[in-house]
C-alpha cells in the first residue's frame, strides 16, 4: 500500500454488509479481472473534485473488467427486474482523503437499456448502450465481445479470458485484494459526489490469462490505450450481490 492511502482495515470494513436494506439482488459471473499499471497523473487529471487516486505501492491501475449478469431482482419477493445482460467496465480506484476506497468508472457498457437507463438516472454512472457476447469454451475460456451504440463516444471490445490455476479468497495486502475487493462505488452528477455500496461473498478468485486483446474502451474515455506489457488477469467464477441505494455527499 501507499503511505498516506487507505489501510486494509479500511477496506475489510466496507467488505462488511451495510445495515441498510439493500435495494436490488444481482448475480455476477465469469468476471474478467484485466488490469495495467497506468500514470497517476493520467488518472488523476479524470477524477471529480474530492477523490484521489488509489494506488498499490506507488502504481496507480487502469481495469477493464468483463462479465455477465443472469439475474437481476428485488431483493425480499425475488421478483426480476431485467432480463439477463452482459457488461463491461473501464475503472480504476480511488479513496477520499485516505479512507473510503473505491471504484471510478470511466465507462460501463451493457446490453440492457433498461440497466443503461436506470444506473443513468439512480446512480448517475456513465452507462452506454452496447451490443455484447460471450462465448463459453472449453477449459473454460471466455471469449469477450463488445461494440457501443448510440450515444457516447465510439467503443470496441474483443479478448479471450480464463483461468489457470486453483480458486481461492484474494490475501489481505496483496495486489488481488487490493484490485478485486472493492465494495463502494462513487459517482459525480456534475455537482456533486455520490457513493453506493454493494455486497457480497468474497471473490472466488483465480489466476488467469488474457489474449487477442483489442479494445478502444480507453481511448474513448481519454486515456491511452491499455499496451504495453501483458495485464495481470483474475477469474471469478460468480458472485451473489446486495446492491444498496445512493447516498450524496456533502461538501
Amino acid at each position: 500500500m501507499t503511505p498516506g492511502g487507505p489501510t486494509d482495515a479500511d477496506r475489510l470494513r466496507l467488505r462488511e454488509a451495510p445495515r441498510e436494506r439493500p435495494v436490488m439482488r444481482q448475480v455476477w459471473r465469469d468476471l474478467g479481472f484485466l488490469h495495467w499499471p497506468i500514470a497517476r497523473a493520467a488518472v488523476a487529471a479524470r477524477l471529480p473534485p474530492g477523490l484521489e487516486v488509489d494506488t498499490f505501492d506507488g502504481v496507480a491501475y487502469l481495469g477493464l473488467v468483463p462479465f455477465t449478469i443472469p439475474l437481476t431482482r428485488t431483493p425480499r419477493l425475488g421478483l426480476p427486474i431485467a432480463p439477463a445482460f452482459h457488461e463491461v467496465n473501464l475503472r480504476t480506484y480511488v479513496h477520499r482523503g485516505g479512507r473510503d476506497p473505491g471504484v471510478w468508472f470511466f465507462s460501463l457498457d451493457a446490453a440492457s437499456r433498461l440497466a443503461v437507463a436506470g444506473a443513468r438516472a439512480a446512480y448517475h454512472l456513465p452507462y452506454f448502450h452496447a451490443r455484447l457476447s460471450l462465448e463459453t469454451l472449453d477449459g473454460p475460456r471466455f471469449v469477450y465481445r463488445a461494440r457501443r451504440r448510440g450515444a457516447g463516444p465510439p467503443a470496441e471490445l474483443s479478448v479471450r479470458y480464463g483461468p489457470i490455476g486453483p480458486v481461492a479468497p484474494a490475501a489481505p495486502g496483496s495486489l488481488e485484494f487490493f484490485l478485486t475487493e472493492r465494495y463502494l462505488l462513487y459517482a459525480w452528477d456534475g455537482h456533486a459526489l455520490s457513493t453506493a455500496r454493494v455486497h457480497h461473498a468474497p471473490y472466488p478468485l483465480a489466476p488467469a490469462v488474457a489474449s487477442d486483446v483489442r479494445e478502444t474502451l480507453a481511448r474513448a474515455a481519454g486515456l491511452s490505450p491499455t499496451a504495453g506489457p501483458p495485464p495481470v488477469v483474475h477469474h471469478a467464477r460468480e458472485v451473489d450481490v446486495r446492491i444498496y441505494r445512493p447516498h450524496r455527499l456533502s461538501a
